[in-house]
């Protein structure tokens, strides 16, 4: 049978004409309770597509948590005869990170278009927990995340810094407004590149910008992806395929992009001791007997991966923390203290300056708990187990709702107020209690084995980018505040991006 090829819109309208259907289509799509098991709490459901529905409303991570509120840190859902369970508190994410981590390592399969290189079988962060995932994260880590790596990638940050430090000063003297996410986004970009490939992406002929933009569009079906993934394969059993043209058109965009570096690489190698990540993929992916054998789709996928992990996140975070120190002018001020009296005023912030710097990690990470970038995570149960005296069946799709653990009232004292000194560590306490006094209640990366490997970046970028801005400006908005309207759901923006104008506070001669 051939495939039907629907949109986003299509697919709620068909959704209409099965409920019309349903007695023809329960062999499909029938759902009975296990006998002689507890299952956590359930809200009413619909006809055949069960909880479906609540999934495609706006902002689907409030409207979850506010029926966690009624029934329980455990949600039981139900897509179609696909099982959900909804996590919504820090220990039950305790539960299922740490107490049964290995059973949860995994995520739900995205194959349902296998050639995407998003959400597609060559992809590593969705890959099944095994051989793979785990050499990849190895490389992840030694070639370009871990500490070392970090280290002696540190000067091609700070170059980057100094091109976005330079724009913003132009911006000064011109008295033009800064578009905060755009400019986040070339400084993440431009390092990105720099990092795993040894070059900026052009600027010339357009490359850079057309990452970005297909960046920006596949953020943009994150929504889509998650209900392909979830209920594409079930839906291709009677020849429906859900959104496969939006994705093929973004994946093909970025296949060309990446072949065109990938090509270049090759032809023009490198000497040992000047190898990227992209000279380190290619070489594994051509030795016959590497540790584990990848093929190109699997270095694309993983460039696609760092590209959408690397800089659309360090963008939303920086520009959702500038929109409430504008908002907060005392925050504003005690950081800008911190950063004069640890750094001056005769040279800019570097990022060696970051780890004296405690109030300015506070508000980034403040900034993660209100408006934590990604609101939703998704694991799967590899095997049942118990949970919270609950029953989680084998192959559940398990979504852990950060939005509502970083937000429950019963771990956080007036959840819904950006309060970086929360994060301050008291005179009585340790790093270490402080950490635990957290536990699993602060998880903006995730947690356990499939925990963010960039969190650390993700902290450097968003540290330098809001140090500098803080450091070497004063800023003003129209209006005088800014407006933190939420948008998305998968990846939580600003509805009404960050506009705002910057006036020079120190000299732009002064020593990098």
């Amino acid at each position: 049978m051939a495939a039907i090829t629907i949109d986003f819109q299509l697919f709620f309208i068909l959704i209409l004409l099965w409920l019309l259907s349903r007695f023809c289509l329960s062999a499909f799509f029938s759902f009975k309770k296990p006998k002689d098991i507890k299952l956590p709490p359930s809200p009413p459901s619909l006809p055949v597509i069960g909880h479906l529905h609540l999934f495609r409303s706006a902002l689907c991570h409030k409207s979850l948590k506010n029926l966690s509120s009624k029934y329980g840190p455990l949600l039981h859902l139900r897509a179609f005869n696909i099982p959900i369970v909804v996590v919504s508190s820090g220990s039950m994410v305790n539960e299922v990170l740490r107490n049964h981590g290995l059973n949860f390592a995994s995520r739900q399969s995205g194959s349902v278009f296998e050639e995407s290189l998003f959400c597609g079988v060559s992809g590593f962060t969705s890959a099944p927990y095994g051989e793979y995932w785990r050499f990849m994260k190895k490389l992840l880590v030694t070639k370009l995340l871990g500490a070392h790596s970090l280290d002696r990638t540190r000067l091609i940050r700070e170059e980057e810094v100094k091109t976005f430090r330079a724009i913003l000063f132009d911006k000064a003297v011109k008295k033009e407004a800064v578009e905060v996410e755009k400019e986040m986004m070339k400084l993440t970009n431009n390092s990105i590149c720099m990092m795993i490939m040894g070059k900026r992406c052009s600027g010339e002929n357009g490359e850079a910008e057309r990452i970005r933009e297909l960046v920006t569009k596949t953020i943009g079906l994150m929504k889509k992806i998650v209900i392909a993934i979830t209920v594409g394969k079930l839906l291709k059993k009677v020849g429906i395929s859900l959104f496969e043209k939006e994705f093929m058109q973004v994946s093909r965009s970025f296949d060309e992009i990446i072949e065109k570096i990938l090509v270049e690489h090759e032809e023009n190698p490198k000497k040992d001791e000047d190898k990227d990540m992209m000279d380190v993929l290619l070489e594994v992916c051509a030795d016959e007997n590497a540790e584990f054998k990848i093929t190109r789709n699997h270095i694309k996928s993983l460039l696609v991966e760092l590209f959408l992990g690397g800089t659309d996140t360090s963008a939303q975070v920086t520009q959702w923390a500038m929109a409430e120190l504008i908002n907060h002018p005392e925050i504003l001020k005690k950081l800008r203290q911190e950063i004069d009296s640890v750094v001056g005023k005769t040279r800019f912030i570097q990022e060696t300056d970051l780890p004296n710097l405690p109030y300015l990690q506070a508000v980034i990470k403040e900034a993660l708990r209100v408006h934590t970038p990604s609101p939703i995570l998704a694991r799967n149960s590899m095997e049942g187990c118990n949970i919270g005296g609950f029953y989680i069946a084998k192959n559940t799709t398990v979504i852990i709702n950060t939005y509502a653990v970083m937000r429950d009232p019963n771990s956080w004292e007036e959840p819904d107020k950006f309060q970086p000194e929360r994060f301050m560590v008291a005179p009585q306490n340790g790093k270490e209690e402080m950490r635990e006094q957290q536990g699993f209640n602060y998880i903006p990366f995730g947690s356990g084995r499939r925990a963010c490997p960039g969190s650390n970046l993700g902290y450097i970028f968003t540290g330098l980018a809001i140090g500098t801005m803080v450091q070497g400006f004063n800023w003003s908005v129209d209006g005088g505040k800014v407006n933190t309207e939420e948008t998305g759901d998968t990846m939580l923006r600003m509805a009404h991006p960050l506009m705002c104008t910057p006036v020079a506070r120190i000299d732009p001669s002064a020593n990098p």
